[in-house]
């Protein structure tokens, strides 16, 4: 589809280019035409002058009624029309050759940049078409693991309330997650299609972080993590609602993959143009081989960063990725295996 679409997007470029060209040479080869015709008849003029015994100044005019008056009644021919149709047969060709160049380049160049000009569609399409069947993908695995649940119970005569209630709840927390997947897929698709249009505003980066501190504390109670926060008073412009799910998505990744009695740690500081903050963690660590892939979409690095069964979609950084990038920062990650993970966010103090 993409090569047919190419073929045709050059087509146009020589069809615009040749159109401007043939133009131009149409134009050139009138007015050139004109002048030598015009030079060639006031040679004519001047030889016969020098004939009859007239001097004509060097710059004259070859209207009738500014020539000297024994030459008015001369009626000029060209002492050479032969001449002056072979330049005129000469230029013709010389613009058909310059045409001739022109299209080559102008085919080589236009198929270029029509494949330069798709590029970019045909990465998005592509892109699309992949995220559409990771989500596909996604969905079915707890949708079928709740069909197969409830249609099991059903058939089961014998099964008791207890049973029923358990079966419920663990259905539960299959719409749970369901309902988390679907929540980060529209979060990503909203981030993706107007990211840039988000409205931004001055932000205290220590009442964000206090929010978002507020939100994990029950998880790193719970896991028994402690949680350090290391945070001046520091301002920034920053849409702050995707700033909060950002610091959200680092601060459960770090306390999610954290054995019991670990550490999380947060900190930011700042110098005269960005804000750094820095997510540490004592988990697992993530490999080498995975690390280049953490922010993918729909990419966990289960054996890496904990032995227990892995939760979530592998949506979460992607989607923090992309806040980060909408917000022109950068994120760099550094891991041990056994030691722990650091992710570093450098984010502009104002936005641009």
């Amino acid at each position: 589809m993409f090569h047919s679409a190419r073929l045709k997007l050059t087509a146009w470029y020589l069809l615009i280019i040749m159109t401007i060209s043939l133009s131009f040479s149409g134009v050139i080869y009138i007015q050139t035409s004109h002048e030598l015709e015009r030079g060639f008849r006031r040679m004519d003029l001047r030889r016969q002058a020098e004939e009859l015994g007239i001097s004509l100044p060097l710059s004259f005019s070859d209207q009738p009624e500014n020539l000297p008056p024994g030459l008015r009644k001369v009626v000029p021919h060209y002492f050479s029309i032969s001449d002056l149709q072979e330049v005129e047969r000469r230029l013709v060709i010389k613009l058909l050759s310059i045409n001739g160049v022109i299209l080559v380049f102008s085919a080589l160049a236009g198929y270029f940049l029509a494949g330069r000009t798709l590029a970019p569609i045909e990465n998005a399409l592509e892109e699309q078409k992949r995220f559409i069947a990771d989500a596909s993908h996604e969905l079915r695995t707890p949708l079928t693991a709740l069909k197969t649940t409830l249609e099991v119970s059903l058939r089961d005569r014998a099964m008791t309330l207890p049973e029923a209630k358990k079966v419920l709840q663990e259905n539960l927390e299959e719409v749970e997650n369901l309902q988390s997947l679907s929540d980060k897929l529209l979060s990503l698709s909203r981030y993706q299609s107007n990211g840039h249009n988000l409205p931004f505003t001055e932000v205290d980066i220590d009442k964000v972080i206090e929010k978002v501190e507020k939100e994990i504390s029950s998880l790193a109670k719970e896991k028994k993590i402690e949680l350090k926060i290391n945070v001046g008073s520091e301002k920034l412009e920053a849409n702050e609602e995707s700033l909060e799910e950002m610091l959200l998505i680092f601060l459960d990744n770090a306390v999610k993959y954290t054995p019991k009695d670990g550490k999380v740690i947060l900190e930011a500081n700042s110098d005269k143009r960005w804000l750094v903050i820095k997510v540490k963690d004592t988990g697992m660590g993530i490999a080498k081989e995975d690390l280049p892939h953490i922010f993918d979409r729909f990419y966990r690095a289960d054996q890496s960063r904990t032995k227990e069964k892995p939760s979530g979609f592998g949506l979460g950084l992607a989607l923090a990725k992309r806040i980060i990038e909408i917000h022109k920062g950068s994120v760099q990650v550094t891991s041990v295996l056994g030691k722990g993970t650091t992710f570093t966010i450098k984010l502009p103090l104002k936005h641009s």
